[in-house]
């Protein structure tokens, strides 16, 4: 059954709060910790557990994704899908209370280049993808780091100390 098969090359962690989910086979990762993570991190910027789902794909995949939703024929990092247009929000602490239940949207993440900027920032892989979810759930929010003159990074950088992420 193709059906079956597919499904076997898909490894994710659910609970019924969050789903990240696993598409790709070239790099390893700890499913585990990077849901711990996500709970951690939810819970410190405000946000319900359920708030985004990530899926972590493959490089091919995330240049198609690039390539249609941003009209950039190369692969990256981090992509955000949020689920509805938001403002640049005032301030976290006002955006998620505003946000309370919402379903922020999707993240998708490609963990070979994840792990190429690992190396250059001298992380581990699943460091590396833990920022790029906390990077992702920031766009989700309205953040946009191209358009908010260093709003963005200076609230990133506050939540990577606060999470213990280098």
């Amino acid at each position: 059954m193709p059906g079956k098969r597919h499904e076997a090359r898909i490894s994710s962690v659910r609970s019924r709060f969050h789903v990240i989910e696993n598409h790709q086979k070239r790099v390893r990762v700890a499913l585990p910790e990077l849901v711990r993570f996500f709970v951690q991190m939810s819970r410190e910027m405000g946000l319900p557990k359920e708030s985004a789902f990530v899926r972590l794909v493959s490089d091919a995949e995330m240049r198609r994704l690039n390539t249609r939703y941003r009209n950039k024929p190369k692969t990256t990092d981090v992509l955000s899908f949020p689920a509805e247009q938001r403002t640049r929000p005032s301030t976290l602490p006002a955006r998620t209370k505003q946000l309370r239940g919402s379903f922020l949207g999707d993240i998708a993440i490609s963990p070979a280049v994840a792990r190429k900027n690992a190396r250059m920032f001298g992380r581990s892989t699943s460091e590396e993808i833990c920022v790029l979810m906390l990077h992702g759930v920031l766009h989700l929010l309205g953040y946009d780091h191209e358009t908010d003159r260093g709003e963005m990074e200076r609230v990133e950088a506050k939540l990577r100390k606060r999470l213990g992420l280098s």
